[in-house]
Order: C-alpha cells, then structure tokens, then sequence
C-alpha cells in the first residue's frame, strides 16, 4: 500500500499469514491463515472501501466535501465509514437487523447514517439484498450522494489483486490452494485472478452458503453467514475462475469457527469458518508438502452477540 494515506489509513494491507497447528489433520497440506483482522476496523473490506474511494475521488466522482451511500451487511459499511471519517465524507448505509448487531454499532459511532431495511426472517435473502439496493438507488437520487454500489463496482479488484501479490510475496511463491467464500466476488476474483498469473495450476475454491448455492446452479435460500451468499449470481462474479465451488452450511461455519477459537486462537465470523470448512477438505485431497491459503474475512468481536449463546 502508499504510504502517503491520512493517519490510520496508512495502516490498511500487508496483513499477518498464520500457518494452522491444531486443526488441520495428519496426512493433509498445511493450512496458512491470512490475517485480515489486523486492519483498521479488524476486516478485509478497508481494502476495497479505500479502492473505491480513492478511484472516486481520481476521477472525479467524489469532490471534497462530498456525500457517499452503500448498501452493506456490515462490514463493508464499517470500512465505508472509517474511510469516509478520516476523509471528512457524510455517508449514509443501508443495512438490515439480518446482520450483527455489532456492526450497525460500530457504523454509527464511526458517523454514518443508518437506514435499516427489516428482514422478515431474521436472515439473508435475495429479496433482503434487492430491497437494500433499491432503498441506496433512491438515497443517491434524493441526495446525489456517490454510489460506491458494491456489487457492481470493479474498483475494487486492484485492491485484492494486491492482497494477492502479499500472499505471494509471504508465502515465497510456494501456494498450492486458494480458498475464499464469495460476497460481491470482488475479492475471491482480484485475488484469484493474480494468483492463477502468477502460477496456473494453483486450485482457486470459491465457497457459498449450502442453504443458497446459487453460483454452483442452485436455488437461492435464507442463511446466517454475514458477509456471503447474496440469494442471486452477483455481477463482479466470473465464470471460469474457480476451479469448484464448495458449499457450506451456516452451521457447520459457524461450528468451524468455534473450533477455530478454541484450537488456535483466532476469532472469527461465520464466513471464516466456511473458509476453513473448505480449506480442510482441499488440505485432505491435496495432502503433505502441499501449502494453502485462506481468509480470516475479520475478527469475531463484530459477532459477540451471535456466538454468546454458543460459548
């Protein structure tokens, strides 16, 4: 990253990898853990919500003094809002009580807005995901705030394709296996895209919720993975990039994340845990002397609440 940024802004990327020592079985490739907890808001999102902001403002988008408006479950909205308070930016977030309490918290107290679309569920849905769409598109003609509009927006790939050149400068090129579940695809594609340049028979595994296994062909479903799975194929997604989609149940992530806590230390969300569901079972096919890579998305203190009642 430059090291021209304003103050904590300076301090987004070149993030920790964590090789796994409890989890992973005998017998399987070795397990490395990229830290992304370790920026600023303790996710992966300061990365893509800096890229869109700074491409903004190059171009002209975004003028000082600007208004800025996203749709979000949670932690893109918290990175919006960091970046947007350092830069002196009003920001108005659409979110929905569907995703962690935590996470609106912390928008506010960074300055945002919130307008919190109602799930009836309690869940993820496409029909959850078009209507906070619907609600930003009529915030930003109201307002005429910039979009970032997440979903569509490929500013952000030069920031993953950054964080790939990180895991292969960290691992001395030595990766077999990429696992990362899948949001608005931005940063499983950037980063996949640059690993595969850099060594075409690296196996990409793409992760989305068993209960709405839409990039692999199946029907769209309600599920509790923040972050993952929006119900429909989202437009930054690519056909051909991953060599196969893993799906994985909420429960058996948030499971996995648990585990993840317990045996080594690293809190995480649910989306996490789907990525070590998935790494596990590439490790086992790959097997010794084999080396993957995978997300901690953030840290789990965005999810108190959710896992209490699991501790």
């Amino acid at each position: 990253m430059t090291q021209n940024r304003p103050g904590i802004l300076a301090r987004i990327g070149n993030t920790s990898l964590v090789e796994l020592r409890h989890l992973v079985p005998r017998g399987s490739a070795r397990i490395l853990v990229k830290c992304e907890n370790e920026n600023p808001t303790g996710s992966m999102k300061d990365r893509m919500a800096l890229a869109m902001i700074e491409a903004a403002e190059a171009d002209g988008r975004l003028k000082p003094g600007g208004a800025v408006v996203e749709y979000t479950g949670g932690s893109t909205g918290v990175s919006l809002a960091l970046v947007s308070a350092v830069k002196r930016y009003k920001l108005d977030i659409v979110s929905s009580n569907a995703f962690a309490r935590e996470k609106l918290d912390h928008m506010r107290i960074l300055g945002a807005a919130l307008h919190v679309v109602k799930s009836e569920s309690g869940r993820m849905t496409a029909e959850l995901t078009h209507a906070m769409i619907e609600r930003a598109r009529v915030i930003r003609e109201e307002t005429g705030a910039f979009w970032t509009d997440q979903l569509k927006n490929a500013d952000q790939l030069a920031a993953y394709r950054a964080m790939a050149e990180e895991i292969w400068t960290q691992t001395g090129g030595r990766i077999d296996g990429y696992v990362q579940a899948v949001g608005s695809a931005a940063s499983f594609r950037g980063t996949a895209e640059r690993l595969r340049e850099r060594n075409d028979k690296i196996r990409l595994v793409a992760v989305e919720p068993a209960e709405s296994p839409v990039l692999s062909g199946g029907k769209p479903g309600a599920h509790k993975i923040d972050g993952i799975g929006a119900g429909f194929v989202v437009p930054l997604w690519k056909d051909g990039v991953a060599d196969r989609i893993e799906p994985v149940a909420t429960e058996e992530a948030k499971a996995m994340a648990l585990r993840l806590a317990r045996e080594e230390g690293l809190f995480a969300g649910t989306s996490t845990g789907a990525n070590l569901v998935a790494a596990l079972k590439l490790a086992a096919q790959l097997g010794p002397g084999s080396t993957i890579v995978t997300l901690m998305c953030d840290t789990g203190m965005k999810y108190l609440r959710g896992f209490g009642e699991a501790a």
